[in-house]
């Protein structure tokens, strides 16, 4: 495993626009998945398996946090998660409950050696190359979980997708009450939220982009893709010219002059 050490943590800080944007990937993904899958199934798995292999072996690769890489691997984590996620209940016949429950598993088991590892699942702490492997792992998994939560309630509940916004949007509040309570650390806080973000967006997505037919607005899938790249293209932009991400002992103008630091929180 590599053994290199950054002098910044390699994401960004967790604050409001951190939320959006990330809600925003999870859209994204579910539109775009969708919309290339109907286009061309070859083109699709060479996006999403090619698209994915490069922005995460760029992430890895690089040795600080820079906005544009970093959300675009998020971006192709969430093509790339849905395709993977879709895969065993469309090849396999397997139920979105069934696949809600291993991906479950799955991210627990993850959690359990991440922490016995690092002692911490603090993001705030992702300043070693082994860290960062333990998170970009972690973060496929809620894509899967989070995918296959999104179509349990939407299918198998049959909440269908505009209910089922409404019901993650108001799910999704919960660890931030039980946080601002008390009753909930931040890191779980944020892990519980960071789930959660997954079948909103990508219930929002599918209510505009899918036919009246299906319970959707009828917009449809290649022009929620679109529009959501725009807004993606926008904030990234935004972010990386204003540094509004970075952790605020590392912002200015010029990131190399950021002093040597270790985890910032436990």
């Amino acid at each position: 495993m590599d053994t290199r050490t950054f002098r910044v943590p390699k994401v960004p800080e967790v604050f409001v626009l951190f939320w959006v944007v990330k809600l925003l990937t999870t859209g994204i993904g579910e539109a775009g998945s969708d919309y290339l899958a109907k286009v061309n199934l070859l083109l699709a798995a060479a996006v999403g398996v090619f698209g994915f292999w490069l922005a995460i072996r760029a992430q890895l690769r690089a040795t600080r946090y820079e906005p544009v890489r970093y959300w675009v691997a998020v971006l192709m984590v969430a093509i790339f998660g849905t395709m993977c996620a879709d895969g065993p209940h469309l090849v396999l016949g397997t139920p979105y409950w069934f696949d809600s429950a291993v991906c479950a598993l799955a991210l627990g088991a993850l959690f359990v050696w991440w922490q016995r590892s690092e002692g911490t699942l603090s993001v705030h702490s992702i300043t070693t190359a082994r860290r960062e492997r333990f998170y970009w792992t972690a973060v496929l998994l809620t894509f899967g979980l989070g995918t296959a939560l999104g179509d349990t309630a939407a299918f198998n509940a049959h909440l269908g997708y505009s209910k089922a916004t409404l019901f993650f949007g108001v799910v999704i509040l919960v660890p931030l009450v039980l946080w601002r309570l008390g009753v909930l650390n931040a890191v779980a806080a944020f892990w519980g939220s960071y789930v959660l973000t997954r079948p909103l967006g990508a219930s929002i997505a599918d209510w505009l982009g899918k036919p009246s037919a299906k319970g959707g607005l009828g917009v449809g899938d290649g022009i929620v893709f679109a529009v959501g790249l725009v807004v993606f293209a926008i904030l990234v932009g935004y972010l990386a010219r204003t540094h509004q991400e970075i952790e605020v002992p590392f912002r200015s103008g010029n990131l190399d002059l950021a002093p040597d630091s270790g985890p910032l929180s436990p």
